[in-house]
């Protein structure tokens, strides 16, 4: 089940933070904040959703993953790199050099990855 783009901002959160209270997710939030209701409303739908779990601390919820922001990744990026790119690496880094999209210590750090992971396959 794929997220919205309001339900990908707080999984982000929530990834980053481990775990936290609405208030805590809500502090994360550049300004203007969201509202409160808005964000533990998205909070239920993904609790709802099987994303989100929590544990209860008397009438506060404290709100944590389900799902690790690599499973994720993996689920939906993957395919997203596949129909665009046919799977290509080239043509990932080709589109965004085209595109001035990256940065030249980004090309380094991209070459050093792939360095390491055609060492790892051999």
């Amino acid at each position: 089940m794929k997220l919205t783009k309001a339900e990908e901002q707080i999984m982000h959160i929530l990834w980053q933070l481990e775990k936290g209270f609405i208030k805590d997710i809500l502090e994360e939030f550049d300004d203007p904040k969201p509202a409160y209701t808005t964000v533990a409303t998205v909070v239920k739908i993904l609790e709802k959703k099987g994303f989100v779990a929590h544990r209860e601390y008397g009438n506060a919820h404290q709100f944590y993953p389900l799902i690790s922001k690599s499973n994720y990744s993996r689920k939906h990026v993957n395919p997203l790199f596949k129909r665009y790119f046919k799977g290509s690496i080239k043509d990932v880094v080709s589109f965004f050099a085209d595109n001035n999209k990256v940065h030249i210590n980004d090309i380094d750090d991209a070459i050093k990855v792939l360095k390491n992971l055609k060492k790892k396959k051999k």
